[in-house]
């Protein structure tokens, strides 16, 4: 378990809308580097809809932390109401 992890972790899912997705290795590629950050429970990209699920604590990975690791990967994301 890591620090802000356990009992008391508060978890949030956030959507994002990715642009640019032209191959399904794109999934991987976002699924890996949103994994990666502290917080982040699970990742669930939809390469037809370019829908990005993220299940996280807002309070150790905020949401423009999510859309910035998305960039590192390569596309833009951005906040989605559903």
């Amino acid at each position: 378990m890591t620090s802000g992890e356990g009992r008391d972790a508060q978890r949030t899912r956030t959507v994002l809308r990715a642009e640019g997705l032209s191959c399904p290795s794109c999934v991987a590629k976002i699924e890996g580097q949103v994994g990666r950050l502290a917080g982040v429970s699970a990742v669930a990209v939809r390469f037809n809809s370019g829908r990005i699920e993220v299940t996280h604590d807002p309070r150790v990975a905020s949401v423009e932390d999510l859309v910035r690791a998305v960039a590192q990967a390569g596309y833009s994301a951005r906040p989605s109401p559903f």
